[in-house]
C-alpha cells in the first residue's frame, strides 16, 4: 500500500465494514469465506470483515502523468480467533511504470 499519491485529486479510496456475527451474510462475505476455506484448507465463518478499495490510484511522484493508475483491495477478516487478509488486484490493473519508482525492490503482495 505504498507509493500511491492521491494529492492531485486523482483516484479514490473506499471502505466498507461488515459485522456478520449473528446476521445474514451478503454474497461478498460468502465469497471471502470461500476463498479463506480454499486457500487455508480449513473451516471459516467470518464474524467481521473490512474491505478497502484504492481505485485508480496514481503512483507517488506522478506529478504530471496521472493516467497510469492501479486499482486494488485489501480485505481484512476475522472469526474472532483467526484473522486473514486478502490482497486483490484488478486484472491487468497495474499501470504503474515500476522501473521509474525510487525503490528497486518492488513487490505486489507483502512479505
Amino acid at each position: 500500500w505504498d507509493n500511491a499519491d492521491f494529492s492531485r485529486g486523482v483516484g479514490t479510496t473506499y471502505y466498507q465494514e461488515f459485522s456478520t456475527l449473528n446476521t445474514a451474510k451478503p454474497p461478498f462475505i460468502r465469497d471471502v469465506e470461500a476463498k479463506v476455506r480454499r486457500y487455508m484448507r480449513s473451516s471459516y465463518s467470518a464474524a467481521w470483515t473490512l474491505k478497502i478499495t484504492w481505485e485508480k490510484a496514481p503512483v507517488y511522484g506522478a506529478r504530471t502523468d496521472t493516467r497510469k493508475t492501479i486499482t486494488y483491495q485489501a480485505v481484512l477478516t476475522t472469526d474472532g480467533f483467526r484473522s486473514y487478509i486478502l490482497m486483490l488486484y484488478q486484472d491487468r490493473g497495474m499501470q504503474w511504470d515500476y522501473t521509474r519508482l525510487a525503490a528497486t525492490n518492488v513487490l505486489i503482495g507483502y512479505t
